[in-house]
């Protein structure tokens, strides 16, 4: 009887064991993908099937933002909060962009020696694999403290030219459509770009190698990683962490013809809020994103760059569902939480504008879904979340301490629909040249250097068309955002608390 009473102990201590195994966490991030461009979610332009997967099968947060940026390249500052889990004002200084944070004007300067944990960092050392492919957009030290595997680590960007030595001002994929531009293509592999990455390997010396270029579509290339390292966690007990992270909608929008024949250009449809230029100079117009089409915006060389970004986000969602796929064969699909977003979103046309740097919905909010164990199925959150809080999240749902130095707040209890609440109001910046302040209904834009305001009515208005600051009826809104943006500033350290 002992021995049986034995045994039954012994067999119910391993099946808790079993109950107790940690999970996996798969996070994939696209690149300037705005908050629209998901079937299941609305957009019935365009074709996601994979993406839609993941909304049916998990909770959808519609209202995502990124807190904004120091940077000309907002990517970089949003994927630097994303890893360390700071706030715009105290997340370190990537290396690459040291002399620029140090002079940015309107950013307060931080303690470059300020104990910081990666995001990465905390699962490696609670004894995850930690695996990252794709776009990283950080220091290299960063990538060799996170990560024990580390395949295809791509570049920020990838310029398109023709022959060996691109030049910027002759390059064929930019400033089009126009007359000197007729030749560019985006499914010819000529044109390089993301079509010939380059790419670098962690060696097993724990130091990254170096960049050599590959002649493969990048979205298929980090998926075949991500791939190749869930079909070799088969025969692993250990849990993993996965950073996939795909350039992918960024520019040079290129994918395989099967996918722009998809799009034609004459049926791509015009945006809401489509301008042919933006009413004033927001401090960004003059920026290398601005600089994709022509001024003014035609309606022919917006539906060119909207048919050609949902084809390579089609073709991306493609190799994703190879990486879902992949996660299934292996067996821990059951035990995975799976993240998808975006570092931020992307005008592509919208109040005449192209890129990410201006305080527009379109361009500071970014799809954010989430499922796994516990996660309610085809759910839908329109509480106002930031995108970093993805870090403290999957800490707390696989049962780790979140680190002292993160600042944003873990959603896990919104996650598993058990209570909690998001944003009361979310803030953004630009340099030193825009601040805002969003509520779920009212968005109030502020330009320092024009000492001009915005005022819009989300409810009424939510593709952000018509300015309301100057209307008598919404005084109490804009005292009321007034208030909660001077409140931000100060809770955020933002530098310029010196301007009204």
């Amino acid at each position: 009887m002992k021995k049986i009473t034995h045994y039954l102990i012994l067999i119910g201590g391993m099946l808790t064991g079993l109950e107790a195994k940690a999970p996996n966490i798969l996070f994939i991030i696209s690149d300037d993908q705005a908050p629209d461009t998901i079937a299941a979610l609305g957009n019935t332009e365009i074709h996601t099937p994979n993406l839609d997967r993941l909304v049916k099968g998990g909770t959808s947060f519609t209202h995502c933002f990124n807190q904004g940026s120091w940077s000309g390249a907002v990517c970089v500052a949003s994927r630097t909060m994303l890893i360390t889990g700071q706030s715009v004002y105290r997340a370190p200084k990537n290396k690459a962009y040291l002399d620029q944070w140090a002079h940015a004007k309107g950013v307060l300067a931080v303690d470059e020696q300020e104990p910081v944990k990666l995001w990465s960092e905390v699962f490696r050392e609670a004894g995850y694999r930690t695996f990252l492919t794709g776009k990283w957009h950080n220091n290299t030290h960063a990538v060799e403290r996170g990560f024990s595997h580390v395949k295809a680590l791509g570049a920020g960007m990838y310029e398109t030219h023709e022959g060996t030595k691109p030049k910027l001002s002759e390059n064929p994929g930019y400033l089009r459509p126009s007359p000197t531009r007729k030749k560019w293509n985006a499914w010819d592999p000529k044109f390089h770009g993301i079509w010939k990455p380059s790419i670098r390997d962690l060696q097993a010396n724990g130091k990254m190698g170096d960049f050599y270029t590959v002649e493969q579509h990048s979205s298929e290339l980090f998926a075949d990683q991500a791939v190749e390292f869930l079909s070799n966690s088969k025969k692993s007990n250990t849990p993993f962490f996965m950073f996939v992270s795909f350039n992918a909608p960024h520019d040079p929008r290129q994918s395989p013809r099967s996918f722009i024949d998809r799009y034609p250009v004459a049926q791509s449809k015009i945006p809401q809020n489509y301008l042919p230029e933006h009413p004033f100079d927001n401090g960004a117009i003059s920026i290398r994103d601005e600089q994709l089409a022509p001024f003014p915006r035609t309606k022919k060389a917006i539906r060119t760059h909207r048919a050609e970004y949902y084809a390579i986000i089609s073709h991306m969602d493609e190799q994703i569902g190879r990486v879902l796929d992949a996660l299934e064969k292996s067996g821990n699909a059951d035990n995975t939480y799976v993240v998808f977003t975006s570092d931020h979103g992307l005008a592509v046309g919208s109040h005449g504008l192209m890129g990410k740097q201006n305080p527009y919905d379109h361009s500071i909010r970014m799809p954010f879904l989430i499922s796994g164990p516990g996660i309610p199925k085809n759910k839908t959150v329109r509480d106002m979340i930031y995108m970093q809080s993805v870090y403290p999240t999957t800490c707390e749902l696989a049962g780790l301490s979140i680190p002292q130095s993160v600042d944003f707040p873990s959603l896990k209890n919104l996650a598993l629909g058990k209570g909690g609440k998001g944003e009361e109001f979310v803030y953004g910046c630009y340099q030193d040249m825009q601040r805002l302040v969003r509520s779920q209904t009212h968005k109030l834009i502020f330009y320092p250097k024009l000492k001009r305001y915005q005022l819009f009515d989300l409810v009424k208005d939510p593709h952000e068309i018509s300015d309301q600051f100057k209307n008598p009826s919404y005084k109490k809104i804009k005292t009321e955002l007034m208030q909660a943006l001077t409140q931000k500033r100060k809770e955020l350290g933002d530098g310029l608390l010196s301007v009204p």
